[in-house]
């Protein structure tokens, strides 16, 4: 199938090299050309605007920053809907509040084309194993449509209901780990003057109630961070917990809700994204507060 991914962040890249090793044509487009350059080496078709991508396709990925870059790739004088897109998929897979996917549905849907978003769950290394977690909002001719190619993305895909669903989903299921972070960091913090050595600290915590999957995922990182050691690529990174801390917590309120754990998460990433650790992972988190004094 020739299938086009626009957007080539850590998450678009991963995606559009798993689709070329499931035996798809894809075509690719990213704002910053270099980015491109792996995925050409894979065999991706590489085009200078969004158009393009639209036209070669079928069907149509992506996965942005926030809804500015979503608004500029899709309406955008050289932007996905620009040309003629009747009948074509557009798999909209960016983390953002439910608003953007619910304005934008509808100006693909004015232009016959299909609008199906998907949020993910998962890092990188899912994404090339096939093994992301979809959240799924589309009416449910357009879900059957695209839940082909997503299940070649997903070890599992969940139909949350119609366009904003996925995306209020995503935000939610995120929402525990980022807190979760500021909370490690916190908990490390006062086992500090117990003197242990760094991966005794982890593993007692891996083997304790309080472990989340991405502790256990992330603690030879943390170790790593804790013993000034490279810790291997970031995954996830602190800047993109800040970005979407903030739409956690603008979609949280606009549903009546108070957010405060997540308003005291925030402010914890904000103070170690503006002390440089932006492009850290966020497994960092835990080890800039475990070491931050007052």
């Amino acid at each position: 199938m020739q299938i086009g991914v626009a957007g080539l962040g850590a998450m678009g890249a991963s995606i559009a090299a798993r689709l070329i090793e499931v035996g798809h044509q894809v075509t690719v487009w990213n704002r910053t050309a270099a980015k491109t350059k792996p995925l050409a080496e894979a065999g991706a078709k590489v085009v200078t605007t969004p158009t393009e991508v639209a036209n070669a396709c079928e069907a149509v990925i992506t996965i942005l920053t926030d809804g500015a870059a979503i608004d500029a790739v899709y309406n955008g004088p050289s932007g996905l809907l620009f040309g003629n897109v009747k009948g074509k998929l557009f798999i909209e897979m960016s983390t953002v509040p439910p608003k953007v996917e619910t304005a934008l549905a509808p100006k693909a849907r004015a232009k016959g084309a299909v609008f199906v978003e998907c949020p993910v769950g998962g890092s990188t290394t899912p994404a090339r194993q096939g093994k992301l977690l979809g959240l799924m909002g589309a009416e449910p001719a357009d879900a059957a449509r695209a839940k082909p190619i997503l299940e070649q993305l997903c070890r599992k895909v969940e139909h949350c209901g119609p366009v904003g669903a996925g995306a209020s989903m995503k935000l939610a299921i995120n929402l525990p780990l980022m807190v979760a972070w500021q909370a490690y960091g916190e908990a490390f913090a006062i086992a500090r003057d117990v003197g242990w050595e760094p991966k005794r600290l982890l593993d007692l915590f891996v083997e304790s109630n309080g472990a989340n999957n991405a502790l256990k995922m992330r603690a030879d990182m943390i170790v790593a961070m804790l013993e000034n050691r490279d810790p291997g690529p970031t995954t996830f990174s602190i800047a993109n917990g800040v970005k979407d801390l903030r739409t956690m917590i603008e979609t949280g309120e606009s549903k009546g809700a108070t957010m405060l754990a997540t308003k005291a998460a925030l402010a914890g990433f904000e103070e170690a994204n503006k002390n440089g650790f932006g492009g850290g992972d966020g497994a960092r988190i835990p080890v800039y507060w475990s070491q931050r004094k007052k």
